[in-house]
C-alpha cells in the first residue's frame, strides 16, 4: 500500500546471474547497469531481497516473542498466508512510531508498531494482504529492477567473467530503503487492493478492515501518508472496497 507500502517483482531474464555470486562488494561499469538489472533472475531476486531484509532488520528494533506487539501480530496472522510466492512467510514487528508495512519476494513481511497502534486486527490483515499483493502481482520485482539499476549504475558493484553484479554493504542499505519506499502506480495500487480483498474473501476473513484502514490513512497527513501515498486517494480506495463488499454482500 505504499504504497503501503509493503515494498518488488517480475523481471525479464535475458541472461541468468548465478546466485552464489551475489556477495557484498565488487566493481561494475556504469554503462552496464541497465543490462545487469534486466538480467536479474528469480534466484538473484531472492538473494537481493534476503540481503535487503537482513540489512533492514539489523538496523531496526524487532519485537521479541514475549513483546505485546509480536504476540498481537501472531494473533492477527493466524489465518493469513504462511508462504509468499512459494517462500515461507516471515512476519516480524519493527518497534517504531512510523506508520508502515511491507513485504518482499523472499517471504520477509514487516509491520511497524506505529501502524499497529492505529489499526485494529481486521485493518492490519487488510494492509498485510495488500503488501503481499504487491509481491504476488509482480510490482515489487519491477521496483527492485529499477532500484538495482540505479544503485549499480551510480556506484561500484559488480562483476566480470560471468560473475553477477553485487552491491556493497552501504549500497544494499540504500537499495533496501528504495524498495520499502517504492511508489506504485494507480493500477498497481488498485491491483494490490483487490488482491487483498480476494485473499480475505478466500480465507473467510472480514473485508471491512480494508475500508476503515483506508479511511484512517486518508486522515493521516491529509491522505498523503508515505504508506499509501497517492493515486487513487485513500478515500477513493475506501469507497472502492466498500462497493465490492456491497456487491458481494
Amino acid at each position: 500500500m505504499r504504497r503501503i507500502l509493503l515494498c518488488l517483482s517480475a523481471v525479464a531474464a535475458c541472461c541468468t546471474l548465478p546466485t552464489q555470486a551475489l556477495d557484498l562488494g565488487g566493481l561494475v561499469k556504469a554503462g552496464s547497469n541497465a543490462a545487469k538489472a534486466a538480467s536479474l533472475s528469480d534466484s538473484d531476486i531472492q538473494a537481493l531481497t534476503r540481503q535487503s531484509c537482513a540489512q533492514l532488520d539489523s538496523k531496526s528494533r524487532i519485537a521479541g516473542p514475549n513483546d505485546k506487539y509480536a504476540q498481537r501480530l501472531a494473533t492477527v496472522i493466524r489465518d493469513m498466508p504462511t508462504t509468499v510466492e512459494n517462500q515461507t512467510a516471515d512476519y516480524k514487528v519493527y518497534l517504531t512510531s512510523s506508520v508502515n508495512a511491507w513485504a518482499m519476494a523472499n517471504g520477509c513481511i514487516r509491520v511497524y508498531s506505529g501502524l499497529m497502534d492505529m489499526m485494529d486486527d481486521d485493518e492490519l490483515r487488510g494492509v498485510i494482504g495488500h503488501e503481499i499483493g504487491h509481491v504476488a502481482k509482480g510490482h515489487t520485482r519491477k521496483a527492485m529492477q529499477t532500484a538495482y539499476g540505479v544503485a549499480a549504475g551510480r556506484d561500484l558493484a559488480g562483476a566480470q567473467g560471468g560473475t553477477a553484479a553485487a552491491l556493497s554493504e552501504s549500497q544494499v542499505g540504500e537499495f533496501a530503503e528504495k524498495l520499502i519506499n517504492a511508489q506504485f502506480s494507480q493500477s498497481q495500487e488498485s491491483e494490490a487492493d483487490n488482491y487483498s480483498f480476494d485473499l480475505l474473501t478466500q480465507l473467510k476473513l472480514r473485508r471491512e478492515g480494508l475500508v476503515t484502514a483506508f479511511q484512517k490513512l486518508a486522515k493521516l497527513d491529509g491522505g498523503k501518508s508515505s504508506m499509501l501515498s497517492s493515486h487513487p486517494s485513500s478515500a477513493e480506495r475506501a469507497a472502492n472496497m466498500q462497493e465490492r463488499i456491497d456487491a458481494k454482500g
